[in-house]
This record gives structure tokens, sequence and C-alpha cells, in this order.
């Protein structure tokens, strides 16, 4: 009869950090590992469009700024398409769509500069407001975060959108709406991120 190992302890769940930021963003962190950082140049020069600045801060139940997040985005060109093999014909040189970001070690910041997308056919064939995805991970998040930020100033657009239609109260649809401001002539939209508690962030399981 096998002997019952009771002396045998269950080990604490695993989650993406404390490292998760070290080891996918290392050149962030402080450690010269890559000749180039990967993922920081998310449109590249030749992009058309409206060049803008995407920030916001990470805030936990308590309300407190989480500071060792990564946050990873996927986006469309101006003309609403994703690099892919199948449109290379359609997008600028160098734009590659995607970015990695963390945020910063004492303020919780986090930002991004980078072209505002236009909008995107679905696969349903409709078409969904203009949006970048964002992918959130961070010390004590078992499985990453996807959200989208979308526009205030596309009211229109957000109106129609089939995803954000889906979100049944306002109140909750406003949490993946980014204020737009000007500061030295460049748009900068502002995504706060909640995780926790009243009007905590939209997320969606993909």
């Amino acid at each position: 009869m096998p002997q019952k190992l009771d002396y045998l302890k269950e080990t604490p769940s695993q989650t993406a950090g404390p490292y998760v930021h070290i080891g996918l963003a290392p050149g962030a962190a402080g450690f010269d590992i890559y000749a180039r950082e990967l993922g920081w140049d998310i449109a590249g020069p030749n992009a058309k469009g409206e060049r803008i600045r995407v920030e916001g801060i990470v805030i936990d139940g308590t309300g407190s700024p989480v500071k060792d997040v990564l946050l990873e985005a996927w986006q469309a060109n101006a003309d609403g398409v994703y690099p892919h093999p199948e449109t290379a014909g359609e997008v600028e040189d160098g734009f590659r769509g995607w970015g990695r970001v963390i945020t910063d070690f004492e303020t919780g910041e986090w930002a991004f500069d980078t072209i505002k997308p236009g909008p995107v056919m679905g696969r349903d064939g409709q078409m969904m407001a203009p949006h970048i995805n964002l992918w959130v991970v961070a010390r004590g998040i078992n499985l990453g975060l996807n959200t989208r930020i979308y526009f205030a100033d596309e009211e229109a657009a957000n109106a129609a959108d089939p995803v954000l239609t889906l979100i049944e109260w306002e109140r909750r649809r406003a949490t993946l709406i980014a204020a737009r401001s000007d500061r030295d002539g460049v748009p900068v939209y502002r995504f706060d991120i909640r995780l926790q508690g009243q009007d905590e962030t939209v997320f969606f399981d993909i």
C-alpha cells in the first residue's frame, strides 16, 4: 500500500513576477543585454498619420500605483491595417505595430510614442473604432490582462464600435476611453488602468 506523503506542502501559485520586467525589457531595467532593445519602436520613422503620445499609470485595488508592470501594445497603422505578411504592400516600411514598455520604478508612470491608428475592419465585417490593444502583466497577475485603448475624440466611431457596444454600462465603457490633451503641440492620451475596485478597467477574455 502506498505510503501517504503528508509532509509535502502546496507551493505558492506561480505569477508573472517579480522580475518579469527584467526578463522582457532588460534595457529599461538597467541591464545592457541586447544591442537593440526589443519592442520600443512601434510606428517607425516612415509611418504616416498623426503622431501621438499615450501615457498612464496602473493602479491596484488599494489605489496605489503598481511600479513593476510590463505592457505590450498592438495596433494598426493610420489606414487601419495591421502589419502581417499578407499586408506587406499596405503597411509602411518599418511600421511594426507592436511595442513593449515598462512602468517607471519610482512613479509607476508608463508612456509610449506612436501614431494614431485608423478604423479597423473586424472579422465579422463590422468596422471597429480606432484603438490600441494592450496586454498587461505584473507581479501577482497569474495571466496577462488584455484591454483596449479607445480615443475620446472619436465619439462617433466609438458609439458604433461592436466591442464597446457590448459593454452595457456607460461607466464601464468609459474605462476604455483615453482622454486627450495637448503638450508642446503633441496630442497626449491619458489611459490609467485600474486592476480592481471602483471603476476597474474592462479586461477581455481572449
